[in-house]
């Protein structure tokens, strides 16, 4: 009998890999898991993705059709790892958690690290994190539930409680032994933590330092005190900063009485960089917490909250049109340059905005460097208003054969580029100064600025230079 199977196991799979030369999933790839799903085939599917990279893995659950993702972590069965799910968006996340049994999603947080245990049940309704706590082993429910306690994104969301402490009066060779001998231990780890009889953390000693001392020498005098400890009620993007600023590997969490009680990592602290970047793009363009993978009535509800603040604006922004109609009913060629100067300012403030919400972010913009770059941007206005005021204005003296109309529109752009530049620091300074995210208000709030200060300077100047 002919196999029919047009990529059989036997047949060689050379061309069958999982992504193609541009390191994107191949669809031949992809269509082959698929058909495996569709034909219940274990063997098949972990023939394809059992050897995978947790993050390849993420990459192909959302791929597949939505239908066909649970039961491809059923197919995969213990040669799936449940931090693949890490790598995924929070919505199929949260869809394949809820299509599988309990038990499962018990057995795979067992097998997890901590901090990634908590990134997936964190998401979770109270009711379905109550059920699957509830059957874990009771060391392990109480360190994944003293992490939830701790409020969304601080570190004590992000450590990871599995860590290494010893007493300062145990020497190394009692070090070495304990870590050769004991099976529990963090499948990686960079330093050992020094702690009392309290639990309170007195220091730490990287490996390379065990690694060089003899046996004989106590660990108290080779460690190191903590310079850089983290509180677990510290917001991640600060602990990131610490990161940055310090060039850390790992970086030992600290509750309120100074005892340890986590380790953060830079695996953790990459996730937040590129979490904190996505947050302030989305925010900066009035889409939230959304996803591609979210619904398409959860995407109108986050998207229409600042379309009607901004629908807010243009109807002011119109209002002062309104206030010229005269002027624009005498003077046609108004109407139609109009919108030139509206639209330079808006991204020349956006472009001042931009830089502005991201120095704020990373702490480069601050009161002690604000006066010199607002300086700075307003200078950066004025130049190129003056360089697109003589550009525009030629034009349009050329086009409307009319000279003044140059000079009334090249006066108003140099004008709006110089509001522009203004409003788009001096805006998300002030959010900042009141506690506001710039990321999320800028953007409304300096396009109305530009529109109405294009408008205004514009049909004003035109109605006294032009109409007088």
């Amino acid at each position: 009998m002919v196999d029919t199977d047009p990529i059989a196991p036997e047949e060689p799979e050379l061309a069958l890999t999982l992504r193609d030369e541009e390191g994107d999933l191949n669809p031949a790839f992809v269509a082959a898991v698929t058909d495996a799903i569709e034909r219940a085939d274990s063997d098949r599917v972990c023939a394809l993705a059992g050897d995978l990279h947790e993050a390849d893995v993420g990459d192909l659950l959302e791929a597949l059709h939505p239908e066909d993702r649970a039961p491809f972590v059923r197919l995969l069965g213990d040669e799936f790892d449940f931090t693949a799910l890490t790598e995924v968006d929070e919505a199929i996340r949260v869809q394949i958690l809820e299509e599988l049994p309990t038990a499962t999603v018990v057995e795979g947080v067992r097998e997890m690290d901590s901090d990634d245990a908590v990134y997936l049940l964190e998401d979770l309704a109270e009711e379905d994190k109550a059920e699957i706590l509830a059957q874990l082993p009771f060391p392990d429910r109480l360190a994944l539930q003293r992490s939830l306690d701790y409020p969304e994104e601080t570190a004590g969301r992000r450590m990871q409680t599995d860590f290494i402490a010893v007493p300062p009066f145990w020497t190394v060779g009692q070090t070495i032994d304990y870590l050769r001998e004991r099976e529990d231990l963090p499948e990686e780890f960079y330093e050992i933590y020094v702690i009392d009889p309290g639990f309170r953390l007195l220091g730490s000693v990287s490996l390379n330092k065990i690694l060089r001392a003899g046996r004989p020498t106590k660990i108290g005098d080779i460690m190191h005190e903590n310079r850089h400890l983290v509180q677990a009620t510290e917001d991640q993007e600060e602990v990131a900063r610490l990161f940055e600023r310090y060039n850390l590997i790992a970086a030992a969490v600290v509750d309120e009485g100074e005892r340890l009680v986590g380790v953060i990592t830079i695996d953790d602290i990459v996730d937040v960089i590129q979490a904190e970047a996505e947050e302030d793009i989305r925010a900066l363009a009035g889409v939230g917490d959304e996803e591609i993978s979210d619904s398409v009535l959860y995407t109108v509800r986050t998207r229409s909250v600042w379309l009607i603040v901004n629908l807010a604006t243009a109807f002011l922004a119109s209002s002062v049109i309104g206030l010229f109609d005269a002027t624009i009913e005498k003077m046609v060629a108004l109407a139609v340059l109009m919108p030139i100067v509206a639209s330079m300012g808006g991204n020349a403030g956006t472009q001042t905005m931009t830089v502005a919400v991201r120095a704020l972010a990373t702490r480069d913009l601050d009161a002690n460097n604000a006066w010199r770059i607002i300086g700075r941007e307003v200078m950066v206005g004025l130049l190129n208003g003056g360089a697109f005021a003589l550009a525009v204005g030629a034009v349009a003296a050329l086009w409307f054969q009319d000279p003044m109309l140059g000079v009334v529109i090249g006066a108003a752009m140099v004008i709006n580029l110089v509001c522009a530049a203004l409003a788009g620091i001096l805006i998300p300074l002030t959010l900042d100064r009141f506690d506001v995210d710039p990321a999320v208000a800028s953007g409304v709030f300096v396009t109305m600025v530009t529109d109405i200060v294009g408008f205004f300077a514009f049909l004003g100047l035109a109605t006294i230079i032009l109409l007088a």
